[in-house]
């Protein structure tokens, strides 16, 4: 049963129903045809009492699938009121790399009842992912994989992942390695089956194999995984052993999670893991405060421009009135170039070395939109701001110098948008943050600048 074929209300008015009348065996049969993802998102409906009886009812493959799917509030919740029988039970069904991220985000009183009740090959194993750091790529595997050797025939290999395969996170991926592990090949189960028993995985196994290193960044990972379209990406140690896989899955979520940040911090907001609706005030407070706060202090700059101006703008008031606008386009202009920009250096499009072909091309992007906006704003400021608008104080001079500072800082605003992700990428600082906010900020500044020179140069104020 798809989730989406039912009106969500009707479904929670339902469980309620069969709840308070304790009718468990209908629920039980209504919650086992709910893909576990689904019942998730069900279970946010209702109170922690209640999410524990239903998870209950639970068969225990689909109680462990849902159990991963919870949220982290939840999940401590269930494990609170879970007898350690109940909390071994959900351990043994989850893959490593699975009770690894619970483990993450639990207190530490959780995470030692967790740890009581694994053997001690997984407690080894669990320590062992924890040591990673925590955005390599030895974070997010699993060493939960098929692993064959390049003299062993097709019919070995079914065997071997008959008997092995039920604890495997993928078993259509096999990966060959040697005595020592070092890994030295791939093949897949769709090869296997395209050849007789008899073959030896030598004969056919592919040997250019695409890897990664633990301790190489999980977002690099995930772009393997993305441009290969591979359902899996084995991940070796400082020597080549191959001590682990990246799943599809896992590449998913990261790069969720980083879109997800680049989207936050590029709108001045501290990173927060946490869904919206369940991030307190404080916390949503705590991630916004900081950027605001500096963003705030670094507009003084603008303000200081415009007292050094105030004479000036005294001696033609028309001036002021336009300045909203200009520094609104350039601030928009601005943020146009930094967010393709960015977006380009998170997919490896371009690099440092492609810095002046960017800027070029920037350049001659400014230029049009300049003209562009420029022309348009000429005719807009002489036929609706003077003419309708009776703003009488605007000249042919006074509407040039508008234009002009359009199609100057417009100009500006796009190198400067793409120049400075492209520098914080070469220092190592997340382009996400040299973003719209900040390159706003010093637009702004510069936008005013550009504007009072030419009222200076053309007005003769």
């Amino acid at each position: 049963m798809n989730l989406k074929k039912l009106e969500f209300e009707k479904l929670i008015e339902q469980i309620s129903t069969l709840y308070r009348e304790k009718k468990y065996s209908q629920l039980k049969s209504i919650l086992a045809d709910i893909n576990p993802t689904d019942i998730a998102v069900l279970f946010d409906e209702f109170p922690n009492e209640q999410r524990i009886l239903l998870f209950r009812l639970l068969p225990k493959e689909e109680a462990a699938e849902t159990f991963v799917e919870l949220d982290g509030e939840t999940q401590e919740a269930l494990i609170h009121a879970f007898s350690d029988t109940e909390l071994r039970e959900v351990i043994d069904e989850l893959y490593l790399d699975d009770t690894v991220d619970i483990i993450e985000e639990m207190p530490a009183t959780i995470v030692k009842r967790i740890l009581r009740n694994t053997d001690a090959q997984t407690r080894k194993s669990i320590n062992t992912l924890l040591k990673y750091p925590e955005d390599s790529a030895g974070s997010i595997m699993t060493p939960e994989f098929v692993d064959l050797k390049k003299d062993n025939t097709v019919e070995d290999a079914f065997k071997r992942i008959r008997r092995t395969g039920v604890d495997k996170e993928t078993i259509y991926t096999c990966y060959v390695t040697d005595s020592s592990r070092h890994l030295i090949g791939v093949t897949t189960v769709k090869e296997l089956l395209l050849h007789d028993y008899g073959d030896k995985i030598e004969e056919f196994m592919e040997t250019n194999t695409i890897f990664v290193n633990t301790h190489d960044d999980k977002e690099i990972a995930a772009n393997f995984l993305d441009k290969y379209n591979f359902l899996a990406l084995p991940v070796v140690d400082m020597e080549n052993r191959l001590v682990g896989i990246i799943t599809v899955d896992d590449a998913i979520d990261v790069l969720q999670e980083e879109n997800t940040e680049d989207i936050q911090k590029m709108h001045a907001i501290m990173p927060n893991e946490k869904p919206y609706l369940k991030t307190g005030i404080f916390e949503t407070w705590k991630s916004r405060i900081t950027w605001l706060l500096f963003l705030m202090i670094s507009a003084t700059f603008t303000s200081m421009i415009l007292n050094a101006f105030e004479d000036k703008l005294s001696a033609l008031i028309v001036l002021t009135s336009f300045v909203p606008m200009l520094t609104g386009t350039s601030g928009n202009s601005g943020g146009q170039a930094s967010a393709v920009i960015i977006r380009a250096l998170s997919l490896k499009e371009i690099d440092f070395k492609d810095i002046f072909k960017v800027i070029w091309k920037e350049f001659r992007v400014g230029v049009l939109c300049g003209i562009t906006l420029a022309a348009v704003n000429f005719v807009k400021i002489w036929f609706v701001d003077r003419t309708l608008l009776g703003m009488s104080a605007i000249t042919i001079q006074v509407d040039l110098v508008i234009s002009l500072t359009l199609i100057i800082e417009i100009i500006f605003a796009k190198m400067v948008g793409c120049v400075f992700p492209i520098l914080a990428k070469k220092m190592k600082l997340d382009p996400a943050v040299i973003s719209s906010p900040f390159i706003t900020t010093v637009m702004d500044a510069l936008s005013l600048l550009i504007y009072f020179w030419l009222a200076t140069m053309i007005l003769h104020i």
